[in-house]
């Protein structure tokens, strides 16, 4: 591994399935999706049969505080020593891996696997690392994952980290050397359950295009007069996991040891936040137990110095949409809101009036749920030229703020990393 520590990053030693190894059964979807249906995780399940399998590495969230936590904790901790030792899993030695993910809804979103030095990573609000969350992290959801991470040599990642690089000179630069240099890929194979397809051409270090994605991550930092050049899209509590692993393990190192240690760097996919694979989809709410007339009433009071109108010229003013029981849309524009976006400011409301709320993706399913005294809010989606720019100014996105594509388009498990010596 080459740490880049200027950067935030490192080029790392990546861990892949043995040739032969059938990896349709090997990759598995991120472990936060379908938490709703055990269902999918029992098709899952038995797709992959008695195969090797990143299913036996993780931990869906479907089974937290479930019967099934413990057992499946006990079998990670068996399993992941037992796929080094035998060689299921072997190093490509130390490099990048160039992906490219293609689903039903995209023929092509691209990535570059890196790794991420936690050391210039905090999920704080209003830090100024060169890593940063992108959303408010709710601190109940580490612990689990950090019993994965102590039990375990292994790290799997499905965390995505964002790049503001609308030239394209560091991963879209990459792919063009790699297809000059006619480069086969490593693997090129389908994802289970209709999920698509996935090939990753192996990148050593050293070579030209290797270089090639250090000075375009380089030449994007210098352009940041924020430092900024990392955000979290996807994976915002599985890095957070991995921060926390880190700083618990940190403690009884010496300096010297602190500076390569393998737990200090995660593996991540870096993606282009240009890229036109990458689907940014809002996340919508439902206020249940109050008419959208009282919403809008209470909408009234609580942005009363934000200069509140009411389905009048909205535009060059933030806006949202106001769904009533009746399927009447009413638009609510402000002309000097509280947040930067209309999710934010939509946000602070319920929050301070301590509305019960769900998030919901799809208009059509908040229009199906503004019935009998409920009341749907319509946000727009998030532009992907402003992205950057509202972290560095707002600190996080609100949570539940905005979905990168359909659940069946996250990221799989597929690549893997030690975190021990």
């Amino acid at each position: 591994m080459r740490t880049i520590s200027e950067l935030g990053f490192a080029v790392p030693d990546i861990l892949i399935p043995q040739k032969g190894t059938d990896l349709e059964k090997w990759a598995v979807i991120a472990c936060d999706q379908y938490t709703s249906e055990p269902e999918y995780w029992k098709k899952a399940e038995d797709f992959a049969g008695d195969a090797p399998s990143a299913l036996n590495l993780v931990l869906p969230e479907v089974y937290l505080g479930k019967d099934e936590e413990a057992k499946k904790l006990e079998s990670i901790a068996k399993t992941a020593p037992e796929y080094l030792n035998s060689g299921i899993l072997q190093s490509l030695g130390t490099g990048f891996i160039l992906t490219d993910r293609a689903t039903s809804l995209h023929p092509s979103r691209k990535g570059l696997m890196a790794a991420i030095d936690l050391e210039g990573y905090s999920f704080e609000p209003g830090n100024k690392n060169i890593c940063r969350a992108t959303e408010g992290t709710v601190l109940s959801r580490i612990p689990p994952r950090i019993r994965i991470r102590a039990n375990s040599p292994l790290e799997l990642p499905h965390i995505m980290i964002l790049i503001d690089d609308p030239k394209g000179i560091t991963i879209e630069k990459a792919f063009e050397m790699a297809a000059a240099e006619g480069i086969e890929p490593l693997y090129d194979t389908d994802l289970m359950l209709g999920s698509g397809h996935i090939k990753g051409t192996f990148i050593p270090d050293g070579s030209a295009i290797a270089e090639s994605i250090v000075n375009g991550l380089a030449t994007l930092k210098s352009e940041n007069s924020d430092g900024l050049l990392f955000l979290v899209g996807d994976g915002n509590h599985s890095l957070a996991s991995a921060k926390a692993h880190w700083e618990n393990i940190r403690e009884g190192l010496s300096d010297e040891e602190k500076k390569d240690h393998p737990a200090r760097f995660a593996l991540a996919e870096i993606v282009n936040i240009h890229d036109k694979g990458l689907d940014f989809e809002p996340i919508h709410r439902v206020i249940f137990n109050i008419s959208g007339e009282e919403f809008i009433a209470k909408a009234k009071e609580y942005f009363k110095d934000s200069g509140i109108e009411l389905d009048g010229d909205a535009s060059g003013k933030q806006s949202f949409v106001v769904v009533t029981e009746d399927s009447k849309d009413v638009t609510v524009s402000l002309s000097n809101p509280p947040h930067t976006l209309a999710v934010g400011s939509v946000q602070m409301m319920i929050d301070a009036l301590g509305l019960e709320c769900d998030y919901i993706h799809g208009e059509d399913s908040v229009r199906n749920l503004a019935t009998a005294g409920n009341t749907g809010v319509l946000v727009p989606a998030i532009s992907k030229d402003t992205f950057f720019g509202t972290v560095e100014k707002e600190g996080v996105f609100p949570r539940k703020t905005f979905s990168m594509g359909e659940a069946f388009e996250k990221r799989f498990y597929l690549e893997a990393k030690k975190i021990v010596k």
